[in-house]
């Protein structure tokens, strides 16, 4: 058993490894990685990065959130369960980073402060019940795929280097929020779901250009 000393660590270390650039390393090679290169226009690189970025700040999101359930998840499947899903969001984090680097942008300064909030919000889901931490993970993996169907719509046509990793990871977050229903989550409702949506707005609205 770890020590709580133990566990800080490795929440630090977790963190920086989130946090740092080209720290974190991908297990699967990048969807763009031998799609041909095509130039846009500035405005285009602009927009790209723009959407590309939101998309980052969200795995940098969900890296904290897991690990804030995973902290306090009282049984050890849930605690497996979510260390899985973040290892496979630890692959999305890595190529919407290097995306980043290839339109010339960078990953948004505000994402130490989402970490935090969402580490948060995951580590007081799971004190409350491993119900609700899984149902939290499903309604987030939900969000995430609408913001994910948006950006595929609102990228430039030419840029199929970021459509190809934004539709492989559409896969994944579906995958991952069938899989926190049928190990028990909690469905939550419509209201809730609204709220979770304009929350979401703030972190778009923010990180698509700081």
């Amino acid at each position: 058993m770890f020590s709580l000393a133990d566990k800080a660590i490795l929440q630090l270390d977790r963190a920086l490894q989130t946090l740092v650039p080209k720290v974190a390393k991908a297990q699967r090679p990048s969807p763009a990685g031998d799609l041909p290169k095509v130039e846009l226009t500035h405005s285009q690189r602009q927009h790209a990065a723009g959407l590309m970025r939101i998309n980052h700040t969200g795995e940098v999101c969900a890296q904290a959130l897991y690990a804030g359930q995973a902290t306090t998840a009282k049984l050890d499947s849930v605690r497996e369960e979510m260390e899985h899903a973040a290892q496979e969001e630890v692959d999305h984090l890595v190529w919407c980073e290097q995306r980043l680097y290839d339109l010339q942008s960078r990953p948004s300064v505000l994402n130490p402060l989402f970490y935090a909030a969402s580490f948060s919000i995951g580590a007081g889901a799971g004190l409350i019940s491993d119900k609700l931490s899984l149902g939290f993970v499903a309604a987030t993996e939900d969000q995430v795929c609408l913001h994910l169907e948006k950006h595929l719509d609102a990228l430039p046509a030419e840029d199929e280097q970021s459509k190809a990793i934004l539709r492989q990871m559409h896969i994944d977050e579906a995958l991952h929020k069938e899989a926190a229903l049928q190990s028990g989550g909690l469905e939550f409702p419509k209201p809730v779901m609204a709220i979770m949506t304009q929350v979401s707005k703030v972190m778009t609205l923010t990180t698509y250009r700081i």
